[in-house]
């Protein structure tokens, strides 16, 4: 093994010799560059490295966390004691012992594929990349002036060796790339209009020949122009909804990944991001149409929050979190495993070495159909399309929610017909689920760093899905 290998060895073995009854060391290096562009023009770039050792014990059926940025046996040393005498301290406090579940934990290495590496371009070459989107966004309106242009362009390399008492050895490296626009277009009479969009996956450079930003960009400034010069209100009385893949993946997110989560669940994030509409002894309760099938699945080839051994060493696997519109399983690490009395499915992660592993969605989608955009729309005789969002809320149990849409459009007659303005879909979650009957077949996925715990941790993730038709359904509008 190679000296921190040596070294997670070492504190495993000496977290049982204190009299933890469970014991893992994880080094985690994030290495990361960016740059951003402000109109044409570069304003940063900038370059981050996190490298380091967590250490996370069991005793007397209490956990403790400690971390060192030191490699050296002698801070790791440091780190267990302190892990093994907080675990001590919180024991005589606790009203129920921490179990972890039995587990079959792996003994792998693997790393996401990357076909073109980051140090095969030239610095001044991904900024023009960001340069090239300002110029097509520009080129692009004709009544309206870009007020302002962002661009970043983000890589990262995250490595991780995961050693715990039950026998995992994990060793993996992932190298991540996601660049990002967000401009503002004005016009003098009809206000303003705002997009932020993101690209990113797991993998090389390679990834920028499909992601066509500049021209994505230009695109899409052509058709918020319109929305924005040309747009209509929607109608008033309850029509079908067509609801675009992008609004589709941060639903699920939101209203079916983060009430799924086990600590969530028993009320563990209470305080902290929230709570869940969902209760224990909920599994099997209805809350959607045959339609509605929402899968968690950090396994996908180079997605975004790929992984495919969690940081307790357990093997990933999809999570089907709704099937078939029932309330189907939960996301576990091996505490609330035990809680419920089920096996782990693999949730566990943390941002970095200084963060404790915690319950964690990866790329959370709804399942896709056989329907075609077309066939989704060719019995529409009124209705609205919601291809993209501006902004959203949701409360507190993820029960109640909002979304507005940015580019959308009338369905008149089975065809896509004038744009929409500031179209507002507020429905429950029960009530989107349910209203469900058609779903389209491509499936695409949107990057996100998604934020939860205390302290606070953000992890890459993707949320995504196909189109899917929503029956009589009644749309707000927001006031211009």
């Amino acid at each position: 093994m190679i000296v921190h290998e040596d070294v997670l060895q070492r504190a495993v073995d000496l977290a049982l010799e204190l009299g933890a009854s469970y014991a893992e060391a994880r080094y985690h290096r994030l290495a990361s560059s960016s740059i951003t562009t402000r109109y044409g023009d570069v304003i940063s770039y900038g370059e981050r490295l996190s490298e380091g050792i967590g250490v996370r014990v069991l005793v007397d059926g209490a956990l403790g966390f400690s971390a060192t940025n030191s490699l050296d046996w002698e801070h790791a040393r440091e780190a267990v004691e302190e892990a093994v005498k907080l675990a001590r301290a919180h024991a005589r406090l606790m009203k129920s012992r921490i179990e972890f579940a039995e587990a079959r934990v792996g003994r792998a290495k693997y790393e996401a594929v990357s076909l073109k590496p980051f140090d095969s371009m030239s610095l001044e070459d991904k900024a023009s990349l960001l340069i090239d989107v300002w110029k097509s966004v520009g080129e692009a309106v004709r009544e309206c002036k870009v007020m302002t242009l962002m661009c970043s362009f983000n890589e990262s390399v995250e490595e991780k060796t995961v050693i715990n008492s039950d026998g995992a050895y994990v060793v993996s490296k992932v190298p991540r790339l996601s660049v990002s626009y967000n401009f503002v277009l004005l016009h003098p009479q009809r206000g303003t209009i705002q997009r932020r969009f993101s690209y990113g996956a797991s993998g090389g450079l390679e990834l920028l020949d499909e992601w066509r930003v500049a021209e994505e960009a230009s695109e899409e400034a052509a058709k918020l122009e319109r929305v924005l010069v040309e747009g209509v209100e929607p109608p008033r009385e309850p029509v079908d909804v067509v609801v675009g893949s992008e609004v589709v993946g941060l639903i699920v997110h939101e209203s079916c990944g983060h009430p799924s989560e086990a600590d969530r669940i028993l009320g563990r994030e209470a305080a902290q991001a929230g709570m869940s509409f969902i209760k224990p002894g909920m599994l099997g309760a209805r809350i959607g149409s045959e339609h509605a099938t929402v899968i968690d699945d950090p396994t996908v080839p180079r997605s975004y929050g790929f992984y495919l051994y969690d940081d307790e060493g357990v093997p990933a696997r999809p999570r089907y979190l709704y099937r078939e519109g029932v309330i189907n399983e939960h996301l576990h690490n091996r505490w609330t495993a035990s809680v419920f009395k089920v096996e782990s499915n693999a949730a566990a992660r943390a941002m970095d070495y200084n963060s404790e592993p915690i319950i964690r969605m990866a790329n959370t989608y709804l399942k896709p159909g056989d329907y075609s955009f077309e066939e989704l729309i060719e019995d529409v005789e009124l209705g609205v399309y919601i291809r993209s969002y501006m902004e959203w809320n949701i409360d507190d149990v993820r029960w109640g929610q909002r979304y507005v849409g940015l580019e959308a459009y009338m369905i008149e007659g089975g065809e896509l017909g004038k744009p929409v303005r500031n179209p507002v879909l507020e429905i429950t979650t029960k009530g989107f689920y349910s209203r469900i009957d058609a779903v389209g077949k491509e499936l695409r996925f949107y990057p996100g760093t998604c934020g939860k715990g205390e302290p606070a941790q953000g992890v890459p993730v993707w949320f995504g899905g196909p189109d899917v038709r929503l029956r009589r359904v009644t749309l707000g509008v927001v006031a211009r």
